[in-house]
């Protein structure tokens, strides 16, 4: 039995319309999020049709496992990428395709001339395992701020 390859290459448009089921099934059967395939394609577009946007998919025999999207900001002392999305299929979670797929784009950064790689991140387990086994750490003199502009009911709804 031959082992089937997995393949990384630069995200074309034509793609992004085939990783929405694997975010469709990534947050809203599994994370109880309600996207709709129009939001998630005008997501993935809006990193992949930017400036300097580095998007990588992820396959195998041609079928997306995964993907990973942003892009670089230039900073007056360096250039650096900042992780907006990384999904992988969900049934294929804990092969290692995320760590692969991540060795992939720091590759692809530093050939691009990008020194570092940021990302916001949820605040568990899970994830300060992934990202710390690649050798992230929190950024001490940062903090994620946000501000809602829409009414109280809107604003009590998203802090449930």
């Amino acid at each position: 039995m031959t082992k089937k390859s997995i393949t990384c290459r630069e995200m074309t448009e034509e793609d992004i319309r085939r990783v929405i089921p694997l975010y469709l099934r990534q947050y809203n059967d599994f994370e109880g999020d309600s996207w709709t395939p129009e939001i998630v394609y005008r997501r993935i577009h809006q990193v992949w049709s930017r400036e300097d946007s580095l998007c990588l998919i992820m396959e195998q025999e041609g079928e997306p496992l995964g993907f990973a999207m942003g892009y670089l900001e230039a900073f007056y002392d360096l250039d650096a990428y900042y992780l907006a999305e990384i999904v992988i299929d969900h049934a294929r979670q804990g092969e290692g395709l995320g760590t692969r797929l991540m060795a992939e784009l720091e590759t692809a950064v530093k050939a691009r001339g990008g020194r570092m790689i940021q990302l916001a991140s949820v605040n568990d387990e899970m994830h300060r395992h992934f990202y710390g086994k690649l050798g992230f750490l929190d950024a001490n003199n940062l903090v994620l701020k946000s501000k809602f502009l829409s009414d109280e009911s809107d604003r009590n709804e998203a802090e449930t």
